[in-house]
């Protein structure tokens, strides 16, 4: 993640979109910071693609107002996609190409003349690992492979901005990670990143900012660090070998919460350094026998589950599969 910001990418303001009867988009407000990457959240029929939507110039809104690198995306729609590039969920390419074909298509199609357009379409080429591949259709890649190749043509006329909503839907854990190394690329290169996704570690991963929306309403933003401290439940779960110790442990402990049957306690902990050691030197003072102790804090799960009041959409072996809880043996 990019910390280094120069002035604003993407600027929204009361933005307000409504179909019919029913609010969309409720006023909603946020900054990008150019360079960085910026992630919006929510659960389906939240207003994502919605508000994806009106900042690539395909609707306009009813309300409020967004402007892209100090461009209205109403009065100057035509700069704005001058500036932004697409990345959807689904992949653009065209199967009868061959890659290099895709790209040089993409170069021609943003009127580049052909010096210009071939040496773009080898840099991109080279950039995104597809050189070996560059004349065969994508219906011979990879799921992978076809996501980079998608990413490198959206890439042709060096956007400033680019919107990526759900880039990794379907890849494999090795490809997502590739995919997000190249997009840590990008940002380095000073582009700013509008990210969508259902993979709560890929925002945690990748995004400087995030944005969780829920019916039409920013309702949390900040950091991924930010956003975990809203939620409650850190704690230090200390194990037993035995029962007595577990005993004499919740004796010293007050306030903490026992598990007889899986011989632990959670102690609360608000997460920091300072925390734990309070915790260590409580149970040395006490000659309590820890054999063991985890640290578990909340993450984007908890927080999603809690601002919307619904699980994430993509979990399991497709979404998060880290682990938050840490262990230390003493």
């Amino acid at each position: 993640m990019n910390t280094t910001t120069s002035r604003t990418a993407i600027e929204v303001s009361g933005l307000r979109k409504t179909y019919g009867k029913q609010v969309v988009l409720d006023g909603i407000g946020f900054e990008v910071q150019e360079g960085t990457v910026f992630s919006l959240l929510g659960p389906n029929g939240a207003g994502k693609t919605t508000t994806v939507q009106i900042l690539t110039t395909l609707h306009a809104p009813d309300g409020g107002a967004a402007s892209i690198m100090g461009h209205d995306t109403v009065r100057e729609a035509d700069a704005v996609r001058r500036t932004i590039g697409v990345t959807g969920q689904f992949s653009a390419v065209d199967t009868l190409l061959t890659g290099e074909e895709n790209l040089q298509l993409m170069a021609d199609l943003h009127h580049f003349d052909r010096k210009k357009g071939r040496r773009r379409v080898a840099e991109l080429l080279e950039q995104f690992d597809l050189v070996d591949a560059r004349k065969k259709p994508p219906a011979q890649y990879s799921g992978g492979m076809k996501r980079r190749l998608d990413l490198a043509m959206t890439l042709v006329a060096k956007p400033r901005v680019i919107f990526l909503d759900e880039p990794t839907t379907g890849l494999d854990p090795r490809s997502r990670r590739s995919m997000w190394q190249a997009i840590r690329e990008l940002v380095d290169g000073g582009v700013t990143v509008f990210l969508t996704t259902q993979y709560l570690e890929e925002a945690d991963q990748l995004a400087d900012r995030i944005a969780v929306l829920n019916g039409g309403s920013i309702v949390a933003h900040g950091t991924s660090a930010e956003l975990k401290q809203l939620i409650p439940g850190s704690h230090v779960r200390l194990h037993f070998a035995d029962a007595n110790e577990l005993a004499l442990a919740a004796s010293a402990f007050r306030g903490s919460s026992r598990d007889d049957a899986g011989l632990t306690l959670s102690v609360p902990s608000d997460g920091s350094i300072g925390s734990l050691r309070t915790v260590l030197d409580r149970v040395e003072d006490s000659s309590i026998d820890a054999q063991q102790l985890t640290v578990h804090t909340p993450d984007l799960d908890d927080v999603f589950f809690a601002l919307t009041g619904e699980a994430p959409a993509a979990t399991g072996t497709t979404g998060m599969t880290d682990t938050t809880e840490k262990a230390a043996t003493r």
